[in-house]
């Protein structure tokens, strides 16, 4: 007997079929009928859920920035942790890609898919600004931050951060990436009114053989 599926795991089985053609073949070669062929399914199948390529592709960039933000959401309901120790939890987990995910940001950094990439870059800041700004406002309770904009804080934080720590997009060599995430962390003690040195946990973060 055939196990019949939900429409939920059809989409799934659709995202990881694709999400390992792109990986493998490269998102500019796989074609739709590479897709259809590696899950065993109908055009009309696919059509059902996705209209192009590049819907496919975005659905699996939106697939690991939600799992982030999960991630995210997590680490701030721990009612345990104090505001540095959840900023360290979303930073280390955020920067801690498997080797799918890596794949699939490769990909991004095409030029094809720069456009693409950008979108995912706009996504990632608007799902984790107001997380980590609740954990600003937690940190301002605390008395380890001190700014009166958390929100907008963290935003101009972030996407500094996304931008210009972006290996893919900047191809520092490794002596220049080490003194921007240095001069990252020193600029988020400013921005976020904390103590000179509070988040140097973020460099040793990018560079645990250095701490």
């Amino acid at each position: 007997m055939r196990l019949m599926k939900t429409p939920e795991e059809r989409r799934n089985d659709i995202l990881d079929a694709a999400e390992m053609l792109f990986v493998t073949k490269g998102y500019t070669k796989a074609t739709i009928i590479d897709i259809l062929q590696a899950c065993e399914i109908a055009k009309g199948t696919f059509y059902y859920y996705f209209q192009s390529k590049e819907e496919v592709m975005h659905a699996i960039v939106m697939r690991f920035i939600m799992s982030g933000e999960a991630a995210a959401r997590r680490v701030v309901a721990d009612p345990g942790l104090s505001a540095h120790e959840k900023i360290f939890r979303i930073i280390m987990t955020q920067n801690q890609p498997d080797d799918r995910k890596l794949g699939v940001i490769e990909q991004l950094h095409s030029v094809q898919n720069v456009e693409m990439h950008q979108k995912s870059l706009v996504e990632t800041v608007i799902r984790l600004s107001p997380i980590l700004a609740e954990v600003v406002e937690q940190g301002i309770q605390e008395g380890v931050f001190h700014t009166p904009a958390p929100q907008e804080s963290i935003e101009f934080l972030l996407v500094s951060s996304q931008f210009l720590l972006d290996q893919g997009i900047f191809h520092w060599e490794e002596e220049e990436f080490q003194k921007k995430v240095r001069a990252f962390s020193q600029i988020m003690e400013r921005v976020l009114g904390a103590e000179h040195g509070s988040f140097a946990y973020v460099t040793e973060l990018y560079f645990p053989h250095q701490a």
